[in-house]
């Protein structure tokens, strides 16, 4: 058991790393975000990946089987004790957690502690009345071990093995879904707003689809409409509206003849069509814009009052400008004009694909019925014996709250008496 704590404890703290140090980066990036000495220990560690690295997988493994070899090793002696539980036969060797004697009505005390009817029984010529209930109780640990065992696997497995993709863009376009074949196509994308101008919700009306390899057939698509909080599930993947931004349409023309036109989101660039070492960077957009003393470029609203466009020029890798466009201004640079128009939210979809996911909720879902069990159904027996002076000793015996045991025995034993001595006032 100390060593699954240990264990657990040391996958928890992994897993937090994990969630805290962002993954799959160079060491250029942590070095810039932390600083190189942090960057050296998290590309040594593997930190930078960690739920593909040897140690993370070898903790999980030796948490999954020390917990199975604790299951295996306890489940004859769990057996056992279920069978004994509710074997009449052993009950007059067993120690029980409370008794009383001098009672005359044993059967009034079963029902008073609303047990089952008790059945009858003679061991060594010793006549016994015997009940037991909720003996599954008894297995209750063992099943939330089983359920915590699914959740590790599910997790573990999952983050080693799932596939991770981004898509964003504005109504009307695909993109490609990473290397999977698949294609997203933004039908729709709206954003809900409450009375106070405050976002209410953001909704994407997306299709994916793909073109069976040597097919002419028509693609295989499906649809969703997904939102936050309310994914969408489409080719075993899951889709999640996952955040927003401007995109807006980029004109350019050269000589005064139309070049290209395109839809750009901000934090792309636009290479210039016959000039491609000439690039166009959309840094940002400002609804509202407002240029204040000290502090540079802001909006001063999200209503769409001046409409400013954040760019920078580059040539060759080398940044000739950089300024901020309002509507119907242009960028001159020789015989190009580029002009930014026509301001859009777009969407972007995370997807993600866990063949394991359904092994974590089978796991949580074993676990909440193992904790169920474990501390709502409460496994007790409940017989009497005769004594030689006619009157019956009841036994109680519970493997959880034995205190409350002989409390509710007692009560029960004194009520039946109570019972009987207001009958036989009555008859009398």
């Amino acid at each position: 058991m100390t060593f699954a704590v240990i264990l657990l404890v040391l996958l928890v703290v992994a897993c937090a790393v994990g969630s805290f140090v962002k993954q799959g980066q160079t060491f250029d990036w942590y070095a810039a975000s932390y600083s190189e000495t942090a960057a050296a220990w998290i590309m040594a560690l593997r930190l930078n990946d960690t739920f593909h690295s040897w140690w993370f997988i070898a903790i999980t493994a030796f948490l999954c089987g020390n917990l199975l070899l604790c299951n295996v090793f306890r489940l004859g002696t769990l057996i056992r004790r279920t069978k004994s539980f509710g074997d009449a036969g052993n009950a007059a060797k067993r120690a029980a957690d409370a008794s009383v004697s001098g009672v005359s009505d044993p059967e009034s005390v079963f029902a008073a502690l609303r047990m089952p009817k008790p059945q009858q029984s003679e061991t060594d010529g010793i006549k016994i009345l015997y009940s037991s209930k909720h003996r599954i109780g008894l297995w209750g640990a063992w099943v939330c071990h089983i359920g915590i065992l699914l959740l590790i696997l599910g997790f573990g497995l999952g983050q080693m093995t799932k596939q991770e993709y981004s898509v964003y863009g504005v109504p009307g376009q695909t993109r490609p879904i990473g290397d999977t074949g698949l294609f997203l196509s933004i039908n729709d994308f709206r954003i809900d707003l409450r009375d106070d101008d405050t976002v209410e919700q953001y909704t994407a009306d997306v299709t994916v689809w793909r073109v069976p390899q040597g097919s002419t057939t028509e693609p295989d698509e499906q649809r969703a409409v997904i939102s936050v909080n309310h994914p969408g599930r489409m080719f075993g993947m899951t889709f999640y509206q996952n955040a927003t931004g401007w995109a807006a349409k980029v004109d350019v023309t050269k000589s005064g003849e139309p070049l290209q036109s395109e839809i750009v989101c901000a934090g792309e660039y636009l290479p210039i069509a016959d000039k491609k070492e000439l690039v166009v960077y959309f840094n940002a957009f400002y609804p509202d814009y407002a240029l204040v003393p000290g502090e540079g470029p802001k909006t001063v609203s999200g209503r769409l009052n001046r409409p400013a466009y954040l760019y920078s020029v580059y040539y060759l890798g080398e940044l000739l400008g950089m300024n901020a466009l309002t509507q119907g201004e242009t960028i001159t640079i020789d015989d190009y004009e580029v002009s930014f128009s026509e301001p859009q939210n777009y969407t972007l979809i995370q997807i993600k694909r866990d063949a394991f996911t359904s092994v974590a909720f089978a796991g949580g879902v074993v676990t909440m019925i193992g904790l169920l069990l474990a501390f709502y159904i409460l496994p007790q027996s409940v017989w009497a014996m005769p004594a030689e002076d006619g009157t019956w000793t009841v036994y109680a015996e519970s493997k959880k709250r034995r205190a409350m045991l002989r409390d509710e025995l007692e009560r029960a034993v004194s009520a039946t008496k109570l019972k009987i001595t207001g009958e036989t006032d009555a008859q009398g």
